[in-house]
């Protein structure tokens, strides 16, 4: 390779650089991270909401793996559009705006319909081998437990009206 061959792949490179979006005029570059903030990934969300990830989010925890697009397809579900995000935004954009109960209980239902599929598999595979029922009754026993934690997090949550001042009480 000649130096014209790689001064013609360095301006190559730049092009397409350049036309993605990577850089500005001035010539510097930032990383693009498809994950990355922005401002609403800052907005307050629910207390519940940390509960819910950390006990959803960590297999160990939950017995089951939540994807992302299993968070995507639960808000599908209950009829809200989000980003593909990192799952922890993603959760935090699904309840950011809870207000009543029924929509908690809908999100909830769809995560109790998405955990339920994980154990009728989990179910499925001791039938098939037998000696895997330690571990899988481990795992059943942690999503069962979570979606306690759900009807908890559900008999606790209080309703706030659209109208409610705080400032007025």
């Amino acid at each position: 390779m000649n130096s014209n061959d790689v001064s013609d792949l360095r301006a190559e490179f730049e092009q397409f650089v350049h036309r993605k979006g990577v850089c500005n005029e001035e010539g510097s570059c930032e990383a693009l991270n498809p994950d990355s903030g922005d401002a609403v990934d800052d907005e307050p969300v629910p207390a519940f909401v940390e509960q819910i990830a950390q006990n959803i989010l960590a297999p160990a925890r939950c017995g089951v793996y939540i994807s992302r697009l299993d968070i995507k397809r639960i808000a599908e579900a209950v009829d809200e559009s989000l980003p593909i995000k990192e799952r922890g935004k993603m959760l935090k954009a699904l309840f950011r705006h809870t207000t009543t109960r029924q929509y908690l209980e809908a999100v909830f239902a769809e995560f109790n319909r998405h955990i339920n599929g994980r154990i009728l598999i989990y179910q499925e595979l001791v039938e098939a081998f037998p000696s895997s029922q330690k571990i899988f009754a481990a795992h059943m026993a942690k999503a069962k437990k979570t979606q306690q934690i759900f009807e908890q997090i559900i008999a606790d949550f209080e309703e706030i009206e659209p109208t409610f001042d705080p400032m007025l009480v």
